[in-house]
């Protein structure tokens, strides 16, 4: 923790969160740090949609989540003292107009969650490989004909070892998961224009096209950022290029990816998939066909982790206010120029 400035005074802090989910990254410990450093308040969404509270006025920082509102460049004017954000999440991009990323500092707290996304994308990556779902659905069954399948032929699985995964998109997340990988000697066939090809010489990574992805691709794992350029990125035609029995794994956003498309596939018995996320139905509604279709393993968007990742974003948090309160710069500054990059 750095020194908070014993001699300053405390600056303001307002808190746009419900009390539940504010006590889900701030817990009893986290707010008397936090008392510690600022005078804080907890501004429930509701007011802040109405007017804007007396308190918010003078603060001089914002503490924002993911149920946080929209916040407007003439929504800010009436905040005449406000200098810096910290959100509790990875995505501003759609939660700031784009004018504040210049008159303000804004930070995000993503660091605290790629290791844990990454966790779920190697634990989905484990389960299809092996293809778990399938002996567990297997075994539900009143027989004992899978085990004679499994002694005679081997079974369907197969194994992660020394085995080619095709990813699209080599950022924080991707990376993580290629290093949590390294004991089972991954090689990764890599689609990311953007990320600098001198990765290949650090990490078993070979960088490919697309297309060249796609097709050597059993098991494909979508680790993107969603941008207007990545947006669909994986239609129904390009979903055809996948060979049968494929695995499209999805840690990253829904939006990548054509959902019905991919229904559709995984419908017919072709692809399989593993999704943490999904675009445009999110939650997936209740009669959803990728709910229950075997060959389909879905999650409610878990990939971030749980309180303890939700702590150290806190923290991370944290620490950014106070590094802005003493004069050290901040060190996970969103810029404009950054967001054409961003989900």
């Amino acid at each position: 923790m750095l020194d908070s400035g014993r001699f300053m005074p405390k600056p303001t802090i307002a808190i746009l969160a419900g009390r539940e989910l504010f006590s889900s990254f701030f817990d009893q410990r986290r707010q008397r740090r936090l008392s510690r450093l600022a005078h804080w308040k907890l501004v429930p969404v509701a007011t802040f949609a109405s007017a804007i509270p007396t308190f918010l006025q003078g603060a001089q920082a914002l503490i924002t989540t993911w149920d946080s509102p929209y916040l407007s460049a003439q929504t800010a004017k009436r905040m005449p003292s406000l200098e810096v954000i910290a959100h509790c999440g990875g995505e501003v991009k759609k939660r700031y107009e784009g004018s504040l990323f210049k008159n303000l500092t804004i930070v995000n707290t993503a660091e605290p969650m790629a290791r844990p996304t990454a966790e779920l994308g190697a634990t989905f990556l484990l389960y299809a490989a092996r293809n778990v779902d399938y002996y567990r659905s297997a075994l539900r069954k009143r027989s004992k004909s899978i085990y004679d399948e499994a002694h005679i032929s081997g079974g369907i699985a197969e194994s992660m070892l020394s085995r080619e995964v095709g990813m699209i998109g080599l950022g924080r997340v991707a990376r993580a998961l290629v290093e949590m990988m390294r004991g089972f000697d991954v090689r990764w066939r890599v689609y990311d224009p953007y990320a600098p090809r001198a990765l290949a010489k650090e990490m078993p990574v070979t960088f490919d096209s697309l297309g060249g992805v796609l097709r050597r691709s059993s098991l494909l794992m979508v680790a993107a950022s969603l941008t207007e350029k990545t947006r669909g990125i994986l239609s129904s035609e390009r979903l055809s290029k996948l060979p049968d029995g494929a695995v499209v794994i999805n840690i990253a956003r829904g939006g990548l990816v054509d959902l019905a498309a991919l229904t559709s596939e995984v419908a017919s018995g072709r692809l399989r998939c593993a999704l943490d996320v999904t675009d445009p139905e999110e939650p997936l509604p209740l009669g959803h066909p990728l709910r229950t279709l075997p060959g389909a393993i879905t999650t409610p968007h878990i990939g971030g982790g749980g309180r303890k990742t939700r702590g150290e974003m806190a923290d991370v948090a944290m620490d950014e206010l106070e590094r802005f309160f003493t004069g050290v710069p901040v060190k996970h500054r969103v810029t404009t120029k950054m967001l054409s990059r961003m989900t």
